[in-house]
């Protein structure tokens, strides 16, 4: 019995509903995929020294929200497909800013901490960092993946935590790893995660990363999936102008 078939069975006990807005029938409606192919650059209400130019391929908010919890706590593994190019989308816009580059684009994996390994049982952002890197090839543009950081040391909670709180809090996580590479000659790095909020952990781990990096490589950018909006002064969004 093939996946296709099994899925088809899955559907009948358990009737598939858009991980967004519920609507029944699909895994996500072409409604609230489209939330997730709205490239925007990341703006953490305040940005920490060092953030690194950040793309995102939509709001971390509405829909956005059960769509990308579902497929990170909840286990739905189906979801990396749909995902996954958001994330490639935003690899590309991010990528085009740097026309010169001369090797693939790399994508770096934000690593994450031992005790989410343990109680997700898999590494999403890995996940979805494959996925894009298969589109991007698939669109032309050669990619390839690299886990070049890799986690030290414990990192409580950051909930209810502030942006220097957290930055504080994430300080030594990061570390390179000798035991991957090399990376390829004029290669772009692009470090890839699901979600930015207050670009703590973005920023702490582009610094390993440009402090390993070779002096003649461009500066290290980052892709996200989603991120959470910048709020105005009169309690809107800050939202890119196309």
């Amino acid at each position: 019995m093939d996946g296709g078939t099994l899925g088809a069975l899955a559907d009948l006990v358990l009737p598939r509903t858009c991980a967004g807005c519920g609507i029944p029938g699909v895994l996500l409606c072409r409604r609230c995929a489209g939330l997730l192919a709205l490239p925007r650059p990341a703006t953490p209400r305040r940005f920490p020294w060092g953030f690194p130019p950040t793309v995102a391929a939509g709001a971390y908010r509405g829909p956005v929200v059960p769509v990308v919890n579902a497929f990170k706590d909840r286990g739905l593994a189906e979801l990396a497909g749909p995902l996954g190019t958001a994330l490639a989308l935003a690899v590309a816009v991010a990528a085009a800013a740097v026309p010169e580059r001369r090797g693939p684009v790399v994508l770096v994996p934000v690593p994450s901490s031992r005790a989410a390994l343990r109680t997700r049982g898999r590494d999403h952002v890995r996940e979805l960092a494959d996925r894009a890197v298969t589109e991007l090839g698939g669109a032309g543009l050669p990619a390839a993946q690299l886990p070049l950081l890799g986690r030290s040391g414990r990192v409580r909670d950051s909930a209810g935590l502030s942006a220097a709180q957290r930055r504080a809090n994430l300080a030594g996580t990061f570390v390179p790893r000798p035991d991957v590479g090399p990376v390829p000659a004029g290669a772009l790095l692009v470090l890839v995660d699901d979600v930015v909020t207050s670009g703590a952990t973005l920023t702490e781990a582009a610094a390993v990363l440009t402090s390993a990096a070779a002096a003649e490589r461009p500066p290290v950018l980052a892709a996200v999936v989603a991120a959470t909006p910048r709020r105005r002064s009169d309690g809107g969004d800050l939202r890119v102008v196309r």
